[in-house]
Protein backbone atom coordinates (compact mmCIF):
# COMPACT_ATOMS: atom_id res chain seq x y z
CA UNK A 1 0.00 0.00 0.00
CA UNK A 2 1.85 3.20 -0.52
CA UNK A 3 2.58 5.66 1.94
CA UNK A 4 -0.18 8.42 3.43
CA UNK A 5 -2.96 6.16 2.20
CA UNK A 6 -4.97 4.35 4.70
CA UNK A 7 -6.86 0.79 4.27
CA UNK A 8 -10.56 1.82 4.78
CA UNK A 9 -11.70 -1.75 4.57
CA UNK A 10 -13.97 -1.30 1.82
CA UNK A 11 -12.45 -4.11 -0.51
CA UNK A 12 -14.96 -7.09 0.01
CA UNK A 13 -14.66 -10.10 -2.07
CA UNK A 14 -17.76 -11.68 -3.47
CA UNK A 15 -18.59 -14.77 -1.25
CA UNK A 16 -21.50 -16.98 -2.07
CA UNK A 17 -24.16 -17.01 0.55
CA UNK A 18 -26.94 -19.43 0.60
CA UNK A 19 -30.27 -17.76 1.20
CA UNK A 20 -33.27 -19.99 2.94
CA UNK A 21 -36.14 -19.26 4.03
CA UNK A 22 -38.68 -21.86 5.11
CA UNK A 23 -41.44 -19.23 5.09
CA UNK A 24 -43.71 -20.12 1.91
CA UNK A 25 -43.65 -16.41 -0.23
CA UNK A 26 -47.12 -14.80 0.48
CA UNK A 27 -49.62 -14.23 -2.43
CA UNK A 28 -49.70 -10.07 -1.60
CA UNK A 29 -46.29 -9.67 -2.22
CA UNK A 30 -45.25 -9.33 -5.49
CA UNK A 31 -43.13 -11.38 -8.01
CA UNK A 32 -40.19 -8.94 -7.34
CA UNK A 33 -40.16 -9.20 -3.97
CA UNK A 34 -40.29 -13.14 -4.02
CA UNK A 35 -37.28 -15.23 -3.56
CA UNK A 36 -36.46 -17.02 -6.43
CA UNK A 37 -33.08 -18.20 -7.73
CA UNK A 38 -33.80 -16.40 -11.23
CA UNK A 39 -33.90 -12.93 -8.48
CA UNK A 40 -30.34 -13.94 -6.68
CA UNK A 41 -26.93 -12.70 -7.92
CA UNK A 42 -24.84 -15.08 -9.98
CA UNK A 43 -22.28 -15.78 -7.06
CA UNK A 44 -24.92 -17.24 -5.23
CA UNK A 45 -27.06 -19.08 -7.59
CA UNK A 46 -23.69 -20.81 -8.56
CA UNK A 47 -23.57 -21.99 -4.60
CA UNK A 48 -23.53 -25.76 -4.07
CA UNK A 49 -25.84 -27.14 -1.45
CA UNK A 50 -23.99 -29.82 0.86
CA UNK A 51 -25.71 -32.82 0.77
CA UNK A 52 -28.36 -33.97 2.79
CA UNK A 53 -27.76 -35.46 6.44
CA UNK A 54 -28.99 -39.21 6.05
CA UNK A 55 -31.41 -39.26 8.99
CA UNK A 56 -32.17 -43.23 9.52
CA UNK A 57 -36.18 -43.98 9.44
CA UNK A 58 -36.99 -43.94 13.25
CA UNK A 59 -37.27 -48.08 14.48
CA UNK A 60 -37.35 -49.07 17.85
CA UNK A 61 -38.01 -52.19 19.90
CA UNK A 62 -39.42 -51.60 23.35
CA UNK A 63 -40.20 -54.40 25.51
CA UNK A 64 -40.32 -54.97 29.53
CA UNK A 65 -36.71 -55.72 29.58
CA UNK A 66 -35.12 -53.66 26.86
CA UNK A 67 -35.05 -51.14 24.34
CA UNK A 68 -33.61 -50.79 21.04
CA UNK A 69 -33.32 -48.03 18.64
CA UNK A 70 -31.77 -46.98 15.51
CA UNK A 71 -30.32 -43.49 15.32
CA UNK A 72 -27.75 -40.41 13.46
CA UNK A 73 -24.27 -41.14 14.33
CA UNK A 74 -23.63 -38.52 16.57
CA UNK A 75 -21.50 -35.53 16.21
CA UNK A 76 -17.29 -36.02 15.81
CA UNK A 77 -15.60 -35.85 19.61
CA UNK A 78 -13.91 -32.51 17.66
CA UNK A 79 -17.71 -31.30 17.26
CA UNK A 80 -19.18 -31.95 20.59
CA UNK A 81 -17.57 -29.51 23.07
CA UNK A 82 -16.63 -25.73 22.66
CA UNK A 83 -14.70 -23.65 24.75
CA UNK A 84 -16.41 -20.71 25.78
CA UNK A 85 -14.87 -18.77 28.48
CA UNK A 86 -12.07 -20.75 29.19
CA UNK A 87 -14.86 -23.97 30.06
CA UNK A 88 -15.34 -26.71 27.77
CA UNK A 89 -19.31 -27.09 27.05
CA UNK A 90 -21.50 -29.19 24.78
CA UNK A 91 -21.55 -27.72 21.52
CA UNK A 92 -24.57 -26.77 19.66
CA UNK A 93 -24.34 -29.51 17.16
CA UNK A 94 -23.69 -31.86 20.51
CA UNK A 95 -26.86 -29.99 22.41
CA UNK A 96 -29.24 -30.72 19.12
CA UNK A 97 -27.83 -34.04 18.46
CA UNK A 98 -29.40 -35.02 22.45
CA UNK A 99 -32.80 -33.33 21.83
CA UNK A 100 -33.18 -35.63 18.58
CA UNK A 101 -32.03 -38.28 20.51
CA UNK A 102 -34.63 -37.56 23.50
CA UNK A 103 -37.69 -36.97 20.74
CA UNK A 104 -37.06 -40.23 19.30
CA UNK A 105 -36.97 -41.93 22.99
CA UNK A 106 -40.09 -40.19 23.76
CA UNK A 107 -41.90 -41.39 20.73
CA UNK A 108 -40.74 -44.93 21.18
CA UNK A 109 -41.69 -45.24 24.79
CA UNK A 110 -44.73 -43.42 24.28
CA UNK A 111 -45.84 -45.93 21.42
CA UNK A 112 -45.26 -49.31 23.54
CA UNK A 113 -47.25 -51.14 26.36
CA UNK A 114 -44.52 -51.72 28.31
CA UNK A 115 -42.86 -48.36 28.88
CA UNK A 116 -43.99 -48.30 32.68
CA UNK A 117 -42.35 -51.86 33.39
CA UNK A 118 -39.11 -51.06 31.29
CA UNK A 119 -38.88 -47.82 33.09
CA UNK A 120 -39.34 -49.28 36.72
CA UNK A 121 -36.82 -52.19 35.72
CA UNK A 122 -34.20 -49.68 33.85
CA UNK A 123 -34.63 -47.87 37.38
CA UNK A 124 -34.04 -50.30 39.52
CA UNK A 125 -31.63 -53.16 38.15
CA UNK A 126 -28.27 -53.09 36.76
CA UNK A 127 -28.23 -52.09 33.08
CA UNK A 128 -26.16 -53.30 29.63
CA UNK A 129 -25.52 -50.93 27.27
CA UNK A 130 -24.56 -51.70 23.78
CA UNK A 131 -24.04 -49.97 21.16
CA UNK A 132 -23.25 -50.84 17.22
CA UNK A 133 -21.91 -48.01 15.12
CA UNK A 134 -21.69 -48.06 10.97
CA UNK A 135 -19.75 -45.44 9.85
CA UNK A 136 -18.88 -44.80 6.46
CA UNK A 137 -15.00 -45.80 6.66
CA UNK A 138 -13.85 -48.14 8.69
CA UNK A 139 -10.97 -45.92 9.50
CA UNK A 140 -12.34 -43.13 9.48
CA UNK A 141 -13.56 -42.36 13.24
CA UNK A 142 -13.09 -43.76 16.54
CA UNK A 143 -15.70 -46.50 17.80
CA UNK A 144 -15.13 -44.81 21.32
CA UNK A 145 -15.59 -41.24 20.41
CA UNK A 146 -19.22 -41.38 19.91
CA UNK A 147 -19.80 -43.84 23.32
CA UNK A 148 -19.44 -41.02 25.82
CA UNK A 149 -22.50 -38.59 23.58
CA UNK A 150 -24.47 -41.89 23.08
CA UNK A 151 -24.80 -42.90 26.39
CA UNK A 152 -25.82 -39.63 27.58
CA UNK A 153 -27.92 -38.55 25.65
CA UNK A 154 -30.53 -42.34 25.86
CA UNK A 155 -29.93 -41.88 29.48
CA UNK A 156 -30.66 -38.34 28.88
CA UNK A 157 -33.61 -38.70 26.89
CA UNK A 158 -35.76 -41.56 29.31
CA UNK A 159 -34.77 -39.75 32.69
CA UNK A 160 -31.89 -42.10 33.89
CA UNK A 161 -28.76 -41.73 35.63
CA UNK A 162 -25.71 -43.32 33.50
CA UNK A 163 -23.98 -44.76 36.79
CA UNK A 164 -26.94 -47.47 36.26
CA UNK A 165 -25.07 -48.92 33.34
CA UNK A 166 -22.60 -51.39 34.40
CA UNK A 167 -22.07 -52.83 30.94
CA UNK A 168 -20.75 -51.59 27.36
CA UNK A 169 -20.46 -53.71 24.27
CA UNK A 170 -19.23 -50.91 21.56
CA UNK A 171 -19.06 -52.51 17.82
CA UNK A 172 -17.87 -50.91 14.62
CA UNK A 173 -19.14 -51.48 10.89
CA UNK A 174 -19.06 -50.13 7.46
CA UNK A 175 -22.01 -48.36 6.00
CA UNK A 176 -20.86 -46.23 3.56
CA UNK A 177 -24.48 -45.15 2.30
CA UNK A 178 -26.43 -45.16 5.56
CA UNK A 179 -24.34 -44.99 8.31
CA UNK A 180 -26.05 -45.19 11.91
CA UNK A 181 -26.15 -46.15 15.23
CA UNK A 182 -28.06 -49.05 16.87
CA UNK A 183 -28.35 -48.73 20.65
CA UNK A 184 -29.38 -51.43 22.91
CA UNK A 185 -30.34 -50.52 26.68
CA UNK A 186 -31.47 -53.96 28.62
CA UNK A 187 -30.91 -55.60 31.99
CA UNK A 188 -27.52 -56.69 32.89
CA UNK A 189 -27.30 -60.21 33.58
CA UNK A 190 -26.04 -60.77 37.06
Amino acid sequence: MPAGRRHTGSHRSKVPVRVVSYRPASKAEPASKQLSVANLPPTVRQARPRAPLHIPAPSAVVTAESIAITLPVPPSINHQYATVQGRRVLSSAGRTYKQHVGQQLWLALSQSPYKRALMHRLQSEPLALSIRFYFTSPLRRDVDGGLKIAQDALCEGIGLNDNRIVETHLYKDVDRTHPRIQIALSLADR
